[in-house]
């Protein structure tokens, strides 16, 4: 997981936010939210994740939105990744609908 984290930082992600899921759903263990500045900032973004993945030993993960690159979602298995730009993640607000915001529920990266 932390060469993920690190492919975020070296990119300069934004807001980079863990979530815990232990406990709330199956899907996944973490799931980990960032944000780029335009839509070919979140494009680079995504490909250095899905390439941190593959480093990591984990099988190719799961991509979808490359296309449109406002939001990109990156299905790793145990990680999931968001990566948003801003207006997006604003919008849809994942922290708030994860429960973020109880004490322990929020790490920032």
């Amino acid at each position: 997981m932390r060469t993920v984290l690190t492919s975020l930082e070296d990119l300069k992600a934004e807001d980079i936010v863990s979530i815990d899921l232990h406990g709330k759903t199956s899907l996944a263990d973490v799931m980990i939210i960032a944000t780029g500045r335009s839509n070919v900032h979140v494009g680079a973004i995504a490909d250095r994740v899905i390439e941190a993945f593959k480093q990591a030993n984990h099988k190719a993960p799961r991509a979808e939105g490359l296309q449109n690159c406002d939001w990109v979602l990156i299905d790793g298995g145990d990680a999931i990744v968001h990566i948003f730009k801003p207006e997006v993640r604003q919008f849809y607000n994942l922290e708030k609908m994860w429960g973020v915001g109880r004490p322990g529920e929020l790490r920032a990266v």
